[in-house]
């Protein structure tokens, strides 16, 4: 059981802001040697986080969970993947605009993100010479506008909950007006990073109440990573989402040093379950540049899941563990002696969809493309 942090606020007492920090200078709890020798990674991979969120790190713990999701490290310097490791690019049908899956479009509205996971596999998204996001949703909605086949839209960047009220209503609207549109999905840590966004705003409670209805519901996409994070603020946050109407589900990665543990994540998965926001997807982590020391090989994620499932009930046993390849979201199904059992969740190619393929077990594999595949069965053979 991890400790729990005597400087996190546990209840709203009243509207409050966060204040933002965005250098290694405004952390007084580093040391301004620790300060130096992590400038050249805020650097290169942008650095933000926010008091309330500090305020859940236990700093007399150097292996702190929270410290490690949101304060560089040395070692994110090292040579090691790649910026757009599943190829998001080949998938952009327009600026901001992504369609990789049939019924799924992403708009990429928000180039900012209320602070910025260390394991981030959009950091690319973050730094100056990076175009991809759009404030202008326009083009993205005329696309989906001409394509019927699309009944969900992710509103995602950046966290589209760091966007004004007002800029979100106007996207809300927008999307209403086109009937095929059944899902708006939102994907969020804000209610992580700052459940007061939503707490401290009723014109976005009202927003959520109009704009989901009972036969087009939009769904909130929470990232909660460690169960830290679940304060009774945050607790709140979620309630206020629930309760203005939005359906709400989890998805993060698994990630070592933070989450990589059967009986923290279980702990998550419970609390998840109880508040009414469970768990969806667990992500294999992509192989993005900066992103070694969070990485696990698929083998050790695996049997730290399959462990974490039985220790909860059946709704903290929903997520599937998939990885976000450029090929599609492949499930990890199975894995013994000899063999990695994978299936397409999703696929990019729709004759993949439903493959189910074999693998020869490698553990020290972090990645589909480092595993032999032995056997490929179409779903439909």
């Amino acid at each position: 059981m991890q400790k729990e942090s005597t400087h996190a606020p546990t209840t709203t007492n009243g509207p409050r802001r966060v204040k933002y920090v965005r250098r290694l200078d405004q952390i007084e709890q580093l040391t301004p040697e620790q300060r130096d020798r992590l400038g050249p990674v805020s650097a290169r991979y942008v650095f933000r986080a926010n008091d309330y969120y500090l305020g859940l790190i236990d700093w007399d713990d150097p292996d702190d969970p929270i410290r490690q999701l949101i304060i560089p490290r040395e070692e994110e310097l090292s040579e090691w993947g790649t910026l757009d490791a599943s190829n998001e690019e080949s998938v952009t049908v327009a600026h901001g605009v992504q369609h990789k899956y049939t019924d799924t479009v992403l708009l990429l509205c928000n180039e900012v993100c209320g602070a910025y996971c260390r394991y981030c596999f959009r950091k690319r998204l973050f730094m100056d010479d990076n175009d991809e996001v759009t404030n202008d949703v326009s083009e993205g909605l005329r696309y989906i506008a001409e394509h019927p086949e699309v009944t969900n839209v992710l509103l995602t960047g950046g966290d589209p909950l760091l966007m004004s009220t007002r800029r979100l209503v106007e996207i809300f609207e927008a999307l209403r007006a086109i009937p095929h549109v059944k899902i708006i999905r939102l994907g969020s840590k804000m209610p992580a990073f700052d459940p007061y966004r939503v707490l401290n705003d009723p014109e976005l409670q009202d927003a959520f109440r109009k704009y989901s209805t009972p036969t087009q519901r939009i769904y909130l996409m929470a990232h909660f990573d460690h169960p830290r994070e679940l304060t009774d603020v945050a607790i709140e946050g979620i309630d206020a989402c629930i309760r203005s109407g939005l359906i709400c589900v989890n998805q993060c990665p698994m990630i070592k040093g933070i989450n990589d543990d059967p009986y923290v994540l279980a702990e998550m998965y419970a609390t998840l379950s109880y508040i009414g926001c469970p768990p969806y997807y667990l992500f294999q982590g992509r192989p993005t540049a900066g992103n070694e020391p969070y990485e696990l090989p698929m083998v050790q994620a695996w049997q730290t899941f399959q462990r974490a499932l039985t220790l909860g009930s059946g709704l903290a046993r929903r997520a599937r563990l998939c990885m976000s390849h450029e090929t599609g979201k492949i499930e990890i199904m199975a894995i013994d002696d000899e063999h990695i059992y994978l299936r397409y969740h999703q696929a990019k190619d729709d004759d993949d969809l439903g493959r189910f393929m074999v693998c020869e077990r490698d553990d020290e594999a972090y990645w589909f493309d480092q595993l032999k595949v032995v056997s490929r069965v179409p779903a439909h053979a």
